[in-house]
């Protein structure tokens, strides 16, 4: 009955996501919510100037909507669901006022650095606030073994660390066309099965939720992309994933099943301090699918190998926690 309900929900969502999509892409395009460029990307982007972002409107609305669908439906709303949905929301509303300031105020760079991520620690500070009164555990299960940790005081910082830093991994993956739908699809295809095998439900049809939503926007998203999802849906997901590893109690875990986000956020570290310590770029560009592309890899094929990639993390994910 179970599987039925997940299955359901990723097909629910997934229609909602492409019944809504030839709505609000021409809608953005015609309000001219298109993309700017980064100059400083790779040349060959400069024509997807203009294609319709914020379409991570898509996303949101689709997870929400079949969530409580489905959980009104087959369930009763938990705290920690409650919770999820909140910083799912208010993660793709930070990202929503930097598309928005991008798009409309014609700024670029939209919310400047500070701006944002006080918007991600207070979003963080009520998710830690709001499992402290719930008295949630603060042990940290070590993947492939029987052991857990309690941390304390500690795991204030490591929410704090975990969201914040998830969000931008995830923003920082959403960069070519699909490359983070798929891999968001994926990482959270996986969460939805170590959900289910932990009997935690309503997290399950939350992440299937997800998948469904993703994939329904991939069908546009894909090269060549109709619409981008913008920061309104990568601060989402990043913020959403995290939370989910959280509540699931597989911190741990995110490291591996988000293994793509982690690798794409650790090449513009070694980038950063490269040039700033010896002059000198390890990689032709930063995030790491630009170095590909810059090495002659045509965009679908860097896509499709972080998929697979992604894939091969997420099954790593899953049998560590369920086989080993």
């Amino acid at each position: 009955m179970l599987e039925q309900v997940l299955l359901f929900t990723l097909l629910a969502s997934f229609l909602v996501a492409v019944l809504l999509s030839p709505v609000l892409i021409p809608f953005l395009r015609r309000l001219k919510f298109g993309q700017s460029i980064r100059e400083e990307g790779p040349k060959s982007h400069q024509k997807k100037s203009g294609t319709p972002t914020m379409g991570g409107l898509m996303i949101l609305l689709s997870i929400v909507i079949s969530t409580i669908i489905i959980v009104t439906k087959f369930l009763s709303f938990s705290p920690e669901l409650i919770i999820l949905l909140f910083v799912t929301i208010g993660y793709g509303l930070i990202g929503f006022l930097d598309d928005f300031i991008k798009v409309v105020k014609k700024h670029n760079l939209g919310l400047n650095s500070k701006q944002k991520l006080l918007g991600q620690l207070v979003i963080a500070i009520i998710f830690y606030i709001s499992l402290h009164q719930l008295g949630f555990s603060t042990e940290l299960s070590i993947p492939a073994t029987n052991l857990s940790i309690d941390i304390g005081w500690l795991y204030f910082p490591l929410i704090i660390v975990m969201l914040v830093g998830a969000s931008n991994a995830v923003n920082l993956t959403d960069g070519l066309d699909g490359l983070l739908a798929g891999t968001g699809a994926i990482a959270f295809g996986a969460f939805a099965i170590l959900a289910w095998y932990a009997d935690m439900v309503d997290i399950a049809i939350f992440c299937a939720a997800v998948v469904g939503a993703v994939l329904g926007f991939l069908v546009f998203n894909a090269h060549p992309a109709k619409v981008f999802m913008g920061d309104t849906g990568s601060l989402a997901l990043g913020g959403a994933i995290a939370a989910v590893a959280i509540l699931t109690k597989m911190e741990i875990l995110l490291v591996i099943i988000g293994g793509v986000f982690v690798i794409e956020t650790l090449s513009v570290i070694i980038q950063v301090i490269s040039f700033k310590t010896r002059g000198k770029r390890i990689f032709k560009m930063s995030p790491l699918h630009h170095h590909y592309e810059l090495s002659g890899w045509s965009e679908w094929r860097v896509v499709v190998t972080f998929w697979l990639v992604g894939m091969l993390f997420a099954v790593l994910g899953i049998y560590l926690e369920v086989w080993v």
